[in-house]
C-alpha cells in the first residue's frame, strides 16, 4: 500500500493537467506556427511560467487498488501483485494461469 501523501501530491497532479491542458496546447500550438524568434521566446516564456506538475509527463500510472506505482498493468490498472492474487481467485475474465 502506497503513503497516502504520494497518492494526494498525484491527485494533486492530475487536476493540475486538466486545469491547465487547454492553455498547454493552446501555447504549443502557436509556438509551432510562430516564425519570428522573439515571438517563440515569448511563448516559450509564458509556457515556462505554467506549474510544472501541469505538464502531462509528471503523471505516473498507479494501481487503483493499492496505489502502487511500478509494474501496473495498463489492461486492468491494476500492480502485478493484485493482478496475480485476482487472477488466482478467478476475479479477472478471461485470465488463465499458464502452466507446462
Amino acid at each position: 500500500m502506497a503513503k497516502v501523501s504520494v497518492i494526494k501530491r498525484q491527485v494533486r497532479r492530475e487536476n493540475l493537467v486538466r486545469r491547465y491542458s487547454a492553455l498547454r496546447l493552446q501555447l504549443k500550438n502557436e509556438l509551432k506556427k510562430e516564425t519570428s524568434f522573439k515571438t517563440k521566446m515569448e511563448l516559450d516564456m509564458k509556457l515556462q511560467k505554467l506549474p510544472k506538475n501541469s505538464s502531462k509527463v509528471r503523471l505516473k500510472n498507479r494501481c487503483w487498488k493499492t496505489g502502487r506505482s511500478k509494474s501496473v498493468f495498463r489492461d486492468f490498472g491494476l500492480c502485478r501483485n493484485v493482478v496475480r492474487e485476482m487472477a488466482n481467485q478467478g476475479l479477472l475474465p478471461g485470465v488463465v494461469k499458464s502452466s507446462w
